[in-house]
């Protein structure tokens, strides 16, 4: 055997080090051996010092062992929907790995590492593994991040295949090889694995036709195909086949949650439906994108950052927050924080432009300020966090420019729609709801109706979100003015 294949010295294995292969995911990992003439320990796996070092995080379900009893056992190549953390406990095998991902830039390609007591290998999900003991009684052991599942989404790839270059150090005639493993495909006829599905909640709302816009490929359903208030949602997907849960599903009746009804049902959807998906996300490493809202604050504040403590005015904003921090629990979050949300469906800026065409001269609430958050830019956003694995946290996410108030956008919409801006008037806040609350009641009372009050939820004046947060990973929303011209001009 040669220098490459020498036998297992622990001596030699005195640091931890992590190193990536060519094929990304990858990572070899070599490992302190602490031997004597007793024989030697070593810490097989330690989650807090190879994280630190660049191993991925995920979460172990099951360990499974392969007792090889004859030098040049050969197993492979298998590729499973599941990661795999390999190593050996006694002898020593000679692996082999081949890319099967789907859309990975590395599709096809190999890579080939002895393991022995003192190497370990990650391989991600999708990439084929095979070995070949190079030891009598070699001790194969590897930790899976899922259970094996008769319906789960397997590949495989022959080892014969000369195209990839695989120079098995016993040659494969005289190979111990299994009647299956001599059956699979080629290469050229190998099924890719297809990546982890993302699911989308909220399918029909504004953002979640957004979504579907620019995720095509993500799994999209609406409360009456997955109600995210239900306690026994774990049982109705392999969540361990997800990367992301994006949820786009919300009680945003915000006045209305002011009454018995709304409360109970603000609290429901916006709070233990969250705390539901975080628990899931949790228990199946499953990274949560939660969609929170400018109401969590009292507008106090000229603009708000990510790190400002929540306070709620009203029964809407409150139950955001206790969403937020539901999903806060889960380990891998983005909680992206936005308001003022503009997209396809029943929206301030449609109503201000039907109004304009009507030559209707509304009254428009002038101390509300803040920026609008077109739903392309929110989920562009979503999109670039996922795509760039940014860091798990809050980001607040509208889209660029000067902040200003629901008149002075109503103004430029008329303008935009060829009106004199001037047929917009400026009207407080307190006295927009006492002139809708004195409409009413005149509209009962012409009717010979009893005039019964709306409760109104009190709103936040400053909704201003800092974005630079979100900006430093590389995404900048366009400025509302060009987004509010673009959408007006469709």
């Amino acid at each position: 055997m040669s220098e490459k294949f020498k036998e297992f010295n622990p001596a030699e294995y005195n640091e931890l080090k992590i190193n990536e292969s060519p094929i990304p995911g990858l990572f070899v990992i070599e490992m302190p051996v602490h031997g004597d003439n007793r024989g030697w320990f070593k810490e097989n796996y330690q989650k807090e010092k190879m994280e630190a070092l660049g191993l991925p995080d995920f979460q172990i379900v099951q360990n499974n062992i392969s007792f090889n009893a004859e030098k040049g056992v050969t197993r492979g190549l298998h590729a499973e929907p599941w990661d795999k953390y390999i190593s050996t406990a006694n002898g020593s095998v000679y692996g082999a790995w081949c890319d099967l991902r789907e859309g990975s830039p590395t599709y096809g390609e190999t890579f080939t590492h002895v393991i022995n007591p003192g190497t370990a290998i990650f391989v991600p999900r999708g990439v084929a593994n095979g070995f070949q003991a190079l030891e009598d009684n070699t001790t194969y052991t590897y930790l899976v991040t899922d259970h094996w599942s008769p319906n789960a989404e397997y590949s495989n790839v022959s080892i014969f295949d000369k195209s990839l270059n695989l120079s098995w150090p016993i040659a494969l005639n005289d190979a111990i090889v299994s009647d299956k493993d001599k059956g699979h495909p080629e290469l050229a006829n190998a099924t890719p694995i297809k990546p982890k599905k993302i699911l989308v909640t909220g399918a029909n709302g504004q953002l979640g036709k957004a979504l579907r816009e620019i995720m095509p490929e993500a799994e999209f359903v609406t409360h009456q195909d997955f109600d995210i208030t239900n306690p026994n949602i774990k049982a109705e997907r392999h969540w361990r086949d997800y990367s992301a849960i994006i949820n786009a599903a919300a009680y945003t009746a915000v006045d209305k949650a002011e009454t018995p009804e709304g409360r109970s049902d603000a609290w429901n959807i916006n709070a233990n439906g969250v705390a539901n998906l975080a628990k899931i996300a949790l228990q199946n490493n499953v990274k949560l994108v939660h969609i929170s809202s400018d109401y969590v604050f009292d507008g106090q504040s000229d603009e708000h950052d990510e790190n400002e403590a929540f306070s709620p005015l009203g029964v809407y904003g409150q139950s955001k927050a206790a969403g937020d921090i539901a999903a806060a629990t889960a380990p891998n979050h983005y909680i992206v924080r936005t308001s003022w949300v503009v997209g396809d469906g029943n929206n301030f800026i449609k109503t201000m432009q039907t109004l304009a065409e009507r030559d209707i001269k509304p009254e428009v609430v002038s101390d509300q300020i803040g920026r609008l958050s077109f739903t392309e830019d929110i989920a562009s956003g979503i999109k670039h966090l996922l795509d760039t694995n940014a860091p798990s946290g809050t980001y607040n996410l509208t889209n660029s420019g000067k902040s200003v108030s629901w008149f002075d956008i109503a103004q430029r919409v008329y303008e935009l729609s060829g009106k004199d801006k001037n047929m917009v008037s400026p009207v407080t806040t307190d006295e927009y709801y006492e002139n809708t609350a004195a409409k009413a009641k005149a509209k009962a009372e012409a009717n010979g109706e009893e005039y019964q009050p709306q409760p109104i939820s009190p709103r936040p004046l400053q909704s201003t979100l800092n974005i630079g947060k979100i900006q430093a990973t590389g995404y900048d929303p366009r400025d509302w003015e060009v987004a509010l011209q673009e959408y007006l001009a469709d």
